[in-house]
């Protein structure tokens, strides 16, 4: 995604990255370590994101908008609440009434923690993004103070409805990251990658999975 910002020009077509991650922890530009409280066996990398530390691991649906922020006329804000409310709205379908916060970014039901951001803006575009807790294994947030804060709850979609299924996930809440995103047109569902390899997550997930917006609206981008 790094690369994908660097090299796009004014006329490439923004994109949604759709994936899964292995087991691993990661840590924004400024993060503190002193939130990493016991990461054991699970690797730990620093990326260029904003943010503190947080997990990523099966189970997780990871969304990457690599959208140009001045053509789109969004603002970073902005941006992080079109990805709040895609998935608020997409909860509230599965019966789950879930929120935002301007003071700690992400979507909570009940307190507990259930998609994380953090992006990083560069040239004027995004990339790294948005982490939705499907079915993922939630002991590995136990041995963080998951995006900085100590004794924040997380919760998973398995746990508030029964979802687990987050190839079904990526594609019942593409619909919603369209519209807050402010594109028009319709969208094919395609099913998440799985990366499998470790040190992915640091820098250059490959890119299966993403949307590519066309001039008559949205079609699925290429594989490279």
């Amino acid at each position: 995604m790094q690369r994908f910002t660097d090299l796009r020009g004014p006329s490439t077509p923004d994109e949604i990255w759709t994936v899964e991650h292995p087991p691993v922890f990661t840590l924004g530009l400024n993060a503190s370590r002193e939130h990493l409280l016991s990461p054991g066996d699970i690797p730990v990398v620093q990326i260029d994101r904003g943010g503190q530390v947080t997990y990523h691991g099966p189970g997780q649906l990871v969304i990457y908008p690599l959208i140009d922020l001045r053509r789109q006329g969004l603002g970073i804000r902005q941006l992080v609440i079109a990805l709040e409310n895609a998935v608020i709205g997409f909860a509230a379908g599965l019966g789950i009434t879930a929120v935002g916060s301007r003071e700690a970014p992400g979507v909570y039901v009940g307190g507990a923690k259930l998609a994380s951001i953090g992006l990083r803006i560069r040239r004027g575009a995004s990339y790294h993004g948005l982490a939705l807790n499907v079915a993922v294994d939630l002991e590995p947030f136990g041995r963080i103070n998951p995006c900085g804060h100590r004794g924040l709850p997380v919760t998973r979609l398995a746990d508030l409805c029964g979802v687990a299924d987050v190839d079904a996930v990526a594609r019942a809440l593409t619909p919603h990251l369209i519209r807050e995103l402010g594109f028009a047109g319709g969208l094919r569902a395609r099913a998440p990658r799985r990366i499998t390899a470790p040190s992915t997550p640091a820098c250059r997930p490959s890119a299966p999975g993403r949307w590519r917006r066309a001039v008559r609206g949205w079609r699925r981008g290429s594989r490279r």
